[in-house]
């Protein structure tokens, strides 16, 4: 079980964040969590492989169909994808889990609901902290709450 001082440990390091599934809806919890962390400092990175196609921003950021093409993107401005944040399905979460080791990614965090043991196993054994069945955005507050950030 992750401690508060450990999830604070990994929102301090991990700035950048690849939030899998973030929806262009304003009343869909991805993008209230997305929008908080954002005001908070760190940096979002859509992955929505539906509004990619249509070209579409969210939170003023560009949106990518996958975790690769936000990573390439980013590598050009010599930025690196630390957290992938998961709004899926916990069976949709190993083929998330593998790219976001192939990226470099420094955590795989599963929002509330979300777990898979399977993919955390993957994320692990390539050093990936694993958070799952957890809020970033409930852990953020909570973290400041106790004199984080």
């Amino acid at each position: 079980m992750e401690t508060i001082e450990r999830l604070g440990q990994i929102l301090a390091r991990d700035r950048v964040i690849a939030v899998v599934g973030l929806s262009p809806r304003p009343d869909r919890p991805s993008f209230t969590t997305s929008r908080y962390m954002q005001q908070h400092g760190y940096r979002i990175v859509p992955v929505n492989p539906q509004a990619a196609d249509s070209g579409e921003t969210i939170l003023g950021e560009t949106v990518y169909a996958s975790l690769s093409e936000a990573a390439d993107a980013l590598r050009a401005e010599g930025v690196r994808i630390q957290m992938v944040d998961c709004f899926r399905r916990s069976a949709d979460i190993p083929p998330i889990a593998q790219e976001a080791v192939e990226i470099g990614a420094t955590s795989l965090w599963m929002q509330l609901g979300i777990e898979n043991d399977e993919a955390a196993a993957v994320a692990l054994a390539a050093g990936l902290d694993v958070v799952m069945d957890r809020c970033v955005k409930i852990e953020h507050q909570r973290w400041l709450m106790q004199g984080g950030g």
